[in-house]
């Protein structure tokens, strides 16, 4: 995609998934620098918001965690479910871009009036009830979104919990203009006709792909910019069961697909069931494949642009309007006052 075609700069969503590199380029880690003492003082840290604010954010950052080997548990919920847990222990962090989500509101006002200090938010707005609730906000730069889904948003959100985790770890964030650079070229590169043209035919798309937020983003954003049916399988779950009520012309799309894997995935599906496969992959796959370049710390990032870019086009070939889905509204569940 690119803002020289009307047929991609017609629409917000576009325009917002193209700020993005900009936002990773000028994203300054040390802004997370004054959040750190408490964490330090925290058994651990519970990330929580509302669909988009939530899945990549969070899971990525839970992912890297483990991958790091902190010994800080990094843990995460909606909102609604999380006034049920005793939270005491843990730093809580509340990500909005509008600070008006309902249930985000909810929660904070529940942790404040049980006298809970280590309760942070991201928003955009400094005004927000959401800021006002918090102990100490973190102000994004990436600005209001207008279209529906949420893009440039999520991924500061991320970048903010990512330099969290690395100032526990004593580890450094750089190479954040060269994944800005390298981010930018995976949204403006063309989506191979085999990996697009069974996504059009299909009536519902599983997304596969590990439990980082990445796959469940995209399914998402699937009904928000498709208005398909989609569905996310957590890590080979697609072996275990669900493949009974499945049927081509259904189509499957893989993300950095387990190597191991990956020749099970194609006798089960190709092979012995005719539906189509498509995956996105830092490597070459049995499967037509969409590539990404690899990355060792920012994969993730990658492969998120990556779906947007399959997306976009998907959208913008079935004759959709990408900004203004029919159901779907910009805040889900907006706090009023009246509905407190």
């Amino acid at each position: 995609m690119n803002l020289n075609e009307d047929r991609y700069a017609r629409f917000r969503l576009v325009r917002e998934m193209l700020e993005t590199p900009g936002i990773v380029a000028r994203f300054d880690p040390a802004a997370v620098q004054a959040f750190v003492p408490a964490l330090r003082e925290a058994r651990g840290l519970f990330l929580t918001g509302e669909g988009s604010s939530r899945l990549f954010p969070a899971k990525r950052a839970m992912a890297d965690a483990l991958r790091r080997g902190l010994r800080f548990p990094v843990l995460s919920e909606t909102c609604t479910q999380a006034l049920e847990y005793d939270l005491s222990p843990f730093a809580v962090f509340a990500a909005s871009n509008s600070g008006k989500t309902r249930e985000v509101v909810r929660l904070f006002q529940h942790l404040r009036d049980r006298g809970h200090e280590a309760r942070f938010a991201l928003t955009v707005f400094a005004d927000s009830p959401l800021a006002g609730l918090a102990a100490s906000s973190l102000i994004l730069g990436c600005g209001p979104e207008q279209a529906v889904a949420a893009t440039k948003s999520v991924v500061e959100q991320a970048l903010v919990y990512d330099a969290l985790l690395r100032a526990l770890d004593g580890a450094s964030m750089d190479g954040l203009p060269e994944l800005a650079s390298v981010m930018e070229k995976v949204l403006s590169a063309p989506v191979p006709p085999a990996v697009l043209e069974p996504l059009a035919a299909a009536p519902t798309v599983y997304f596969v792909g590990r439990n980082d937020g990445v796959a469940e983003e995209l399914t998402l954003k699937t009904y928000e910019t498709t208005r398909k049916k989609a569905l996310f399988l957590e890590g080979t779950f697609a072996l275990h069961g669900i493949e009974e009520i499945m049927d081509a012309p259904e189509a499957l799309v893989l993300i950095e697909p387990f190597e191991a894997e990956e020749a099970t995935f194609h006798r089960r599906f190709v092979q012995e069931l005719g539906l189509p496969v498509v995956a996105v992959a830092s490597r070459d796959t049995a499967f037509p494949t969409l590539r990404v370049p690899p990355s060792s710390g920012y994969a993730p990032y990658l492969q998120l642009a990556a779906g947007w870019a399959i997306l976009v086009e998907l959208g913008i070939t079935l004759g959709l309007d990408l900004d203004h889905p029919r159901r779907a509204r910009k805040i889900g569940n907006e706090y009023t006052e009246a509905r407190a």
